[in-house]
């Protein structure tokens, strides 16, 4: 193990605590869009936008201190590259996701999104001619297996009001996070720190939604306070705490294998959603959340 190298220990604590993290964003989401009337698809893709570009925004902002007091490394045309590509993926990754939160039920809305570690592993495997152990096309297979039944299972609770158009948006979200995984390892492999790194992701992804809203025909003012409250707690949870200790696992881990642990997220999204909202989980959520756990174990178990 290299010197720098934290330990197994703090790795897995850190990308635990990542997870629960991102596990909060669908329900903070639906919690500020609540009560508001019913909206044309334009106007909730629109407020959808608003919600990220807000988010992202104040990721960014809060980490101006921090690049302060930590030395800036040198950019390069590479990593600055890899990192503004990063930023536009991860733009299109909530625009598409947080529209299809209107559409179907937190639980399969999130398991959709995390079917990310097959397309990372076929990027991976297509592109970066990286190789993945039978153990770990097995895990996947399972896990996805579980995800799939959680998804199907959601269709028929009565929760979702469009399920083909909500999932097909959380498919395309999840092909989305997955370019921003990629790139994220290559800008820190190229020498950015997570700090300068997530500090540039982000503002990039903040400067390509901004503009949106407008054109769309929504104001960034007169809103209920709720939406603001739930922008505010977007920024802090899942993308500070949440997206940057993910992006700091994937310097000690492959995508593929921090992907893999993003898989739990529906479980605790769901639970979530059953506290907040009463989206009481069917017997094909239970059956697949333990698939799920499953192809975890299957995967990573005992793997660093």
């Amino acid at each position: 193990m290299s010197a720098n190298r934290p330990s197994p220990w703090q790795i897995a604590f850190v990308l635990g605590v990542g997870v629960l993290a991102v596990s909060t964003a669908a329900v903070l989401v639906r919690w500020g869009v609540a009560g508001l009337p019913n909206h044309s698809l334009g106007t909730t893709v629109g407020l959808s936008i608003f919600l990220a570009s807000g988010r992202l925004s104040l990721a960014a902002l809060f980490l101006v201190p921090q690049l302060c007091t930590w030395p800036w490394p040198e950019v390069t045309r590479q990593n600055l590259r890899w990192a503004v590509a990063a930023g536009v993926a991860l733009a299109a990754h909530f625009s598409l996701w947080f529209t299809s939160l209107n559409y179907t039920s937190v639980a399969a809305s999130t398991t959709l999104v995390t079917t990310t570690p097959i397309w990372s592993a076929l990027v991976g495997y297509l592109w970066q001619q990286q190789s993945l152990k039978p153990r770990t096309w097995l895990g996947m297979a399972i896990a996805l297996g579980g995800s799939v039944l959680i998804g199907t299972g959601e269709l028929r609770s009565g929760v979702a009001t469009q399920p083909l158009l909500g999932n097909t948006l959380a498919i395309a979200a999840a092909w989305a996070v997955s370019a921003y995984f990629i790139c994220g390892q290559a800008a820190q492999k190229a020498g950015l720190s997570i700090h300068h790194y997530a500090f540039i992701a982000y503002a990039t992804a903040a400067l390509v939604l901004l503009p949106l809203p407008p054109l769309l025909g929504l104001g960034y003012t007169g809103w209920p306070p709720k939406l603001y409250a739930a922008i505010l707690l977007l920024a802090l949870l899942p993308q500070l705490v949440g997206h940057t200790s993910l992006n700091w696992g994937v310097r000690w881990l492959s995508p593929t294998g921090v992907t893999l642990l993003v898989l739990a997220e529906p479980l605790a999204a769901s639970l979530f959603a059953f506290l907040l909202f009463g989206e009481v989980p069917t017997t094909a959520v239970i059956t697949g959340g333990s698939l799920v756990l499953v192809g975890l174990s299957v995967a990573l178990w005992p793997s660093a």
